[in-house]
């Protein structure tokens, strides 16, 4: 099958002759006398490499047996021609996008069953083809979307298996690294993939929730790891442009839900930040751009403290469009003011309204907002003190001595403090003990500040010493 043979003679005449000869047979209904006479012009055409005349006939062939309603023979005749020895790309092509236009209205008249002969047959033939790799992805993405219709349809046998065939169809095929399909549809492709791949995840987590001793890989967490996998292959800066605020907004949308199953509270914050970004969201001020604000502050104050976090917090607290919301901006005051929070007081604040919203309607977030709450107390502790009794430091956390002891365990070991529990005297230490070494090199360090003020001052002196001279003289 190739293009690349030199054309040896041009059959337009025999052709511009034939096809009304063969429309004439067809139409007194000897379909297949017709066609013979169509394929045995088109060997001759085929062998010369006159590809103009070859598509002109392989078309009015496929267009022949539509226009009769023989779907077999469609699929027959679209497989035969296909397959012929030497049979020229661009005319496999044209035969292809041909098929591909009549598949709505097959679908809408004659049924899903010749719709789904028709898929097939054109999947069989452009399979293996680099030529026909975007044509199979566009049938590939139509069969994924029914049988993805199929495992939600209350008829459906075997639902589960339907939506796991429509992912696994799509996941096959590797769109990035296709030439011949433009950026915006590969795009379109790779969002499909993730997309299904979460819901097959989501149907596979729901089956083994409750259960005990599953494997690390165990329910979706597979298909988890393959959605991260098509994040990476979309380009960021692509989703920037103008045309393409529709692909980011549904990117951003899957890579929340991919951050939300493991807990990833920093992730999602930053993915709402790219949402509210987009102009068109941000101007939305009363609707979308404020609901994207408002989890931008949700899930940051739900991630774990460390620098990228503390500046994201601080940015974000800098803002002049979080003045606005009033209660959220207070919220994050909280966070950014080193000062203590009481949670009595915070859940009494701030918990009628924030147990209302869909981000804290679950108890492990209400939970994991009272861990981010005395975190941030243990480290203000740490700031002003340096030793204090566990019963004290019990009592302004608001915590049992043990859960007390487990936060400053947990700080320690991430590296966010550096603490000491003396048990038996019941001392915490937030500060370690000082080496020679430690005390003398601080000492060099202010004897250093101390002689170069003493050099600024005595400059400054002779300077004005100078001045003074020169008034007198």
């Amino acid at each position: 099958m190739s293009d690349n043979k030199k054309q040896e003679k041009d059959y337009t005449k025999e052709v511009d002759v034939l096809l009304p000869e063969a429309d004439a047979i067809i139409k007194s209904g000897k379909l297949q006398e017709g066609l013979d006479k169509i394929f045995a012009l088109e060997k001759q055409t085929r062998n010369a490499a006159d590809l103009a005349s070859t598509t002109r006939l392989v078309k009015a062939a496929v267009q022949h047996t539509y226009d009769a309603k023989d779907y077999t023979l469609l699929n027959s005749t679209v497989t035969l021609l296909s397959k012929k020895h030497g049979q020229l790309k661009a005319a496999v092509q044209a035969i292809v996008e041909l098929s591909i236009s009549w598949l709505p209205e097959i679908k809408a008249q004659a049924g899903l069953e010749k719709w789904l002969e028709l898929v097939e047959t054109l999947r069989g033939v452009t399979e293996g083809k680099i030529f026909l790799e975007t044509p199979r992805a566009r049938v590939t993405l139509l069969l994924a979307h029914y049988h993805e219709q199929l495992s939600i349809s209350p008829t459906a046998k075997a639902p589960k298996e339907s939506l796991q065939t429509a992912s696994e169809l799509l996941s096959d095929l590797q769109v990035e690294t296709y030439s011949s399909m433009e950026r915006r549809e590969k795009t379109e492709f790779i969002l499909e993939q993730m997309r299904l791949l979460i819901a097959v995840a989501r149907q596979k987590d729901a089956e083994v929730e409750g259960k005990e001793g599953k494997e690390s890989l165990g329910g979706g967490e597979a298909e988890w790891v393959k959605v991260r996998v098509g994040g990476r292959k979309v380009n960021e800066e692509f989703l920037k442009e103008k045309d393409n605020e529709d692909l980011k907004l549904k990117y951003y949308d899957l890579m929340i839900q991919h951050a939300l199953h493991h807990d990833s509270y920093l992730d999602v914050a930053k993915y709402y930040y790219k949402i509210w970004e987009t102009p068109s969201i941000k101007e939305d001020v009363s609707d979308k751009g404020k609901t994207a604000l408002e989890h931008i502050v949700y899930y940051i104050v739900l991630a774990p403290h460390n620098n990228e976090q503390s500046d994201m917090l601080h940015h974000l607290f800098n803002d002049p469009a979080l003045v606005k919301l009033e209660l959220h901006y207070n919220l994050v005051k909280c966070f950014v003011t080193t000062e203590l929070m009481r949670w009595p007081g915070i859940e009494a604040l701030y918990g009628p309204f924030l147990q209302k919203t869909p981000v804290f309607n679950t108890e492990k977030r209400w939970e994991d907002l009272h861990t981010r709450v005395v975190e941030h107390n243990v480290r203000v502790v740490a700031q002003y003190y340096t030793r204090i009794t566990l019963a004290r430091l019990t009592s302004l956390l608001d915590l049992t001595t043990k859960q007390t002891e487990q936060t400053l365990a947990r700080l320690v070991v991430s590296g966010t403090i550096w603490a000491k529990i003396d048990r038996p005297a019941g001392i915490v230490s937030f500060r370690s003990k000082r080496n020679a070494e430690d005390v003398m090199n601080d000492w060099s360090s202010d004897m250093q500040k101390l002689l170069g003020l003493v050099e600024k001052a005595w400059m400054g002196m002779n300077a004005a010493q100078a001045a003074q001279s020169r008034v007198k003289a």
